[in-house]
């Protein structure tokens, strides 16, 4: 568990146990007599937690690839190890039955997907690192779609630097162009399903080299589209709950599993423990950050804007005003503004 405060400096996705936990390969003296031991770990996928017991994968893509269990090594037991982790392995990493390697290491990640547990609440929980695109599944119908909670998936997947995919599904049973109207100002791939026309070769070429992760609520057909993309889940999907055993909603609920496709295999993270993401530790920037040409213009703005409509001489709402961010503009805005609203009403001072 981190304990995370909203006013850290730069880099919150590092508790500060984290980096004394991590070997400085520059500095000029060893944190412990036993780093140079190390020198022999191998970079390895974490695909899964349970129980204290992760499970790695060693030579990914190559000709050896196999999954091995490991512990973490005792230094490490205030880190929070997750499914997407890079870890450093030493000990006996052949995966024969019995063994035991141990995680003495996680490589700087890349982006982190975290939760907290409402608006307000400070304590984190990550649910996977390093994953690089998002796909949220939405139904057209039964249960009706809520834009309020895409939006609430997007500023997360914004705030991680991780890129949004959406799947409308049921589309046999209800015409998503309304919904969908309101995410026309975003750089949004969509992909719509229906019961009998599942686009699983547009949707899989998109989860080729990439990390993706799954969320949604129940019985938006998220499990069902999953299956159809790795047929060798149906059993991951269905005994998930015996992992996280009593109930909790931990990153052990979270299964990584292997897309393979025409043109090369990705990684399908689903996670069934998340129904929503508490956005305590967002940062607007970020949010900002990902309407580029918004972020460019939003230099002039005052110090402190909020780029919202009341917001006095925003340089955003002025040059949109004037045409001068073309026939998309408005609708640019109005993302924008919808989803740092989504953030600020948690947040008002």
């Amino acid at each position: 568990m981190s304990w995370l405060e909203d006013d850290e400096d730069d880099e919150p996705e590092f508790d500060e146990t984290t980096l004394r936990a991590r070997p400085n390969p520059k500095a000029n003296r060893p944190r412990t007599k036993r780093r140079p031991a190390h020198a022999d770990a191998v970079i390895a996928r974490v695909l899964g937690v349970d129980r204290g017991r992760y499970t790695v994968l060693v030579d990914e893509d190559a000709p050896d690839e196999r999954r091995v269990s490991a512990t973490r090594a005792r230094e490490l037991r205030r880190m929070q190890i997750v499914t997407g982790d890079r870890a450093r392995v030493v000990g006996d990493i052949s995966g024969d039955e019995g063994t035991l390697g141990r995680i003495v290491g996680i490589e700087e990640r890349t982006s982190l997907l975290r939760r907290s547990a409402d608006d307000t609440d400070q304590v984190e929980r990550i649910i996977v690192a390093n994953a690089d695109q998002m796909l949220i599944v939405v139904a057209a119908a039964d249960p009706e779609p809520r834009e309020r909670l895409v939006d609430r998936y997007l500023v997360a997947a914004l705030d991680a630097g991780v890129r949004p995919l959406l799947v409308v599904t049921k589309t046999d049973l209800a015409d998503p162009a309304e919904f969908l109207s309101h995410f026309e100002g975003l750089d949004l791939e969509v992909f719509t399903s229906a019961q009998e026309e599942m686009p699983l070769e547009r949707i899989g070429a998109e989860l080729i080299g990439h990390s993706t992760v799954f969320v949604g609520h129940s019985g938006v057909g998220k499990s069902t589209l999953v299956n159809a993309l790795v047929p060798s889940a149906m059993r991951a999907t269905g005994h998930v709950n015996e992992v996280t055993g009593r109930g909790r909603h931990t990153s052990s609920s979270t299964v990584s599993l292997r897309y393979r496709g025409d043109g090369g295999n990705g990684w399908v993270i689903d996670t069934p423990g998340v129904r929503s993401f508490g956005l305590g530790h967002v940062d607007p920037a970020n949010i900002l950050g990902a309407f580029t040409e918004l972020a460019e213009v939003a230099k002039d703005c005052p110090r402190g804007c909020t780029h919202l409509p009341d917001a006095p001489d925003c340089a955003i709402v002025e040059a949109v005003a004037e045409g001068r961010l073309g026939p998309n503009g408005p609708a640019r805005l109005d993302s924008l503004q919808r989803l740092l609203l989504t953030f600020g009403h948690h947040h008002q001072p």
